[in-house]
């Protein structure tokens, strides 16, 4: 993750420098913690469009469907599955 140059890209409310760690939060975090990093990232990471910072989130967010230690599986499918074909792609 630390290769990636969050700060460059962008989400729906601007900068994506705070991406990664919401991201270890969902990895680290207790339930509550874990739900409200996965709440921000669906807000920032577009419903209704792609943003740069999507494309850099998905991998991470695959990576955490298989990691033992989050408590909100359900949540991070959900997340990673949400940008579809057919929305709008956004920088």
């Amino acid at each position: 993750m630390s290769r990636i140059r969050w700060h460059e890209l962008t989400h729906a409310y601007g900068s994506a420098r705070d991406v990664p760690g919401r991201l270890s939060r969902v990895a680290w975090g207790d339930v509550r913690t874990s739900v409200d990093a996965l709440s921000d990232l669906g807000l920032w990471l577009g419903e209704l469009a792609v943003f740069d910072a999507t494309v850099a989130a998905v991998p991470f967010l695959w990576d955490l469907v298989t990691a033992d230690s989050i408590s909100s599986r359900a949540g991070v499918i959900e997340l990673a599955t949400q940008p579809r074909t057919g929305v709008e792609r956004r920088r």
